[in-house]
């Protein structure tokens, strides 16, 4: 693989696949967080909300009764003062409650706190003359002793008309610790109408922006004011850079995976691309050598037979034997060599397997009888035509059969079957012997490679390349101390 494909692959299988599961898993956590942290915040909104409506609603209550009291007895001062006392001491929330005529006038109250001050000015005082309903102040105020107050202006009617107003004034420091208690770490601002903070419960006063959430009030129009909480962001960030690591390293691991796959395949390649060299190789030598070889061979068996004619005597007949034998050889490793060299014109028959087994039916039983082992075959009751060269099926049976032979031990049995399967001539060697090893059997293809002692380890390269130019396919299973299956799978012709 090229250095230019390999960056390529590594970005397709580890860089660009790492970016976008990165950013997928940061949105998911980021959309995940954000909408806990919405929720949250509106739990939050809804405590503070309902706590300071209910808040709200009861001092407004409150002054309502103590109004309606006091309607009767405007001119019985010291007992309006002794109920106003009695009503603070009662309830811690109040910083003091106050009677006003209607110029805004303190004319009695629960302290001396506003006894110099005219409070007709006071937007709320104004708002309760007008509307002649009880009125909320939208800001807090600072009291002489440094409290900080919220006014709660209440009119007293006499029919339509306002005979006097009643104010009580609501502790902030009393509102903010009642609601630290709710949310300890949560900030919360309360801001009017106009957006301007009335008073803020843990830490400093949230401004109305991008970084805030707003939710409004039932009672009153005021706004709770709640901060995003942006270190959610971190976690966010943390968690994706671990997962990021872990994806980086498995997806590393893949491309390992991937790359030893394809240094496999080439291995592979390179092994097939060896193999056709080696027989390209075999086949121009053959090419070359085959035919000159066999012109010399040819007169030297003719001598021989005159020879062999000549003298007679036992020993020289003898010799002769060898001599045929050795030349006989020598003419079976030219064929092969032959075979494998250049593709020759064949002259392909539709032929019937079953008529090629039978006729090849006597040398096998005779060559299955010298080595001892029992030969079965099993042939299909119908013809099964193959296209094919006779001569040639018959050689790569025979030696598909002799190997068989060879390898058994005595009383072996080697079964010979033809199926049909599949719009395909199946063809079964099966025989019992010692079988093959796993390092043998991804060998056993490959020119010159032997087990025996005296083979050329091209019997079954030449078988292979037969059927192959047949179209077909020849495969072989093996197991050690169980035998070897030989498929032969030829194209009906």
């Amino acid at each position: 693989m090229s250095k230019q494909k390999q960056i390529c692959v590594y970005f397709l299988i580890v860089i660009i696949p790492t970016i976008i599961s990165v950013l997928v898993f940061f949105n998911f956590l980021k959309e995940r967080e954000k909408a806990e942290t919405d929720r949250h915040l509106e739990w939050v909104a809804s405590i503070h909300k309902k706590q300071m409506d209910q808040f709200i609603g009861e001092t407004m209550i409150s002054n309502n009764i103590l109004a309606v009291s006091f309607e009767p007895m405007l001119g019985q001062l010291n007992s309006i003062k002794a109920t106003l006392i009695k009503t603070i001491d009662k309830d811690p929330r109040y910083g003091g409650i106050y009677l006003l005529d209607q110029n805004g006038n303190i004319i009695t109250g629960t302290n001396d706190l506003l006894k110099q001050y005219n409070l007709k000015n006071m937007q709320y005082f104004k708002e309760v003359m007008l509307t002649k309903q009880t009125v909320v102040s939208e800001q807090q105020e600072k009291l002489v002793n440094g409290q900080s107050v919220l006014a709660v202006a209440t009119p007293i009617l006499n029919e339509t008309d306002v005979k006097a107003v009643l104010v009580s004034h609501i502790r902030i420091d009393y509102i903010q610790n009642i609601m630290k208690l709710l949310t300890p770490e949560q900030t919360v601002t309360f801001v009017n109408a106009k957006e301007i903070p009335i008073f803020t419960v843990n830490g400093d006063s949230i401004t109305q922006n991008d970084d805030s959430v707003v939710y409004p009030l039932d009672r009153l129009p005021w706004n709770i004011v709640l901060k995003k909480d942006y270190t959610i962001y971190e976690n966010v960030i943390k968690q994706t850079f671990i997962f990021s690591i872990i994806t980086f390293v498995l997806l590393h691991f893949l491309y390992l995976f991937f790359k030893y796959r394809m240094l496999k395949k080439q291995t592979i390649m390179e092994r097939m691309q060896n193999e056709a060299q080696k027989l390209e190789l075999i086949g121009t030598l053959a090419a070359s050598t085959a035919h000159e070889i066999r012109n010399p061979l040819t007169g030297i068996k003719g001598l021989v037979q005159l020879l062999n004619e000549k003298y007679t005597d036992e020993s020289d007949q003898f010799y002769f034997s060898v001599i045929d034998k050795e030349i006989a050889r020598i003419n079976q490793i030219v064929s092969e060599f032959l075979i494998l060299g250049k593709p020759t014109v064949q002259k392909m028959q539709s032929i019937d397997i079953n008529e090629i087994i039978k006729d090849l039916n006597p040398l096998i039983y005779s060559e299955a009888n010298l080595y001892n082992v029992q030969y079965k075959v099993h042939l299909t009751e119908n013809p099964l035509y193959i296209k094919c060269c006779k001569d040639q099926m018959k050689q790569v049976i025979l030696n598909l059969a002799k190997n068989a032979f060879e390898a058994m031990a005595s009383e072996g049995t080697l079964e010979l079957s033809v199926e049909f399967n599949d719009h395909f001539c199946h063809i079964y060697l099966i025989d019992n012997g010692p079988g093959i090893s796993e390092e043998d059997l991804a060998n056993i293809f490959l020119p010159f490679f032997t087990s025996k002692e005296s083979g050329t380890g091209l019997g079954l390269v030449v078988c292979k390349r037969i059927i192959e130019a047949f179209n077909g396919e020849i495969k072989l299973k093996s197991k050690v101390n169980e035998g070897t299956m030989v498929t032969l799978i030829l194209p009906l012709g």
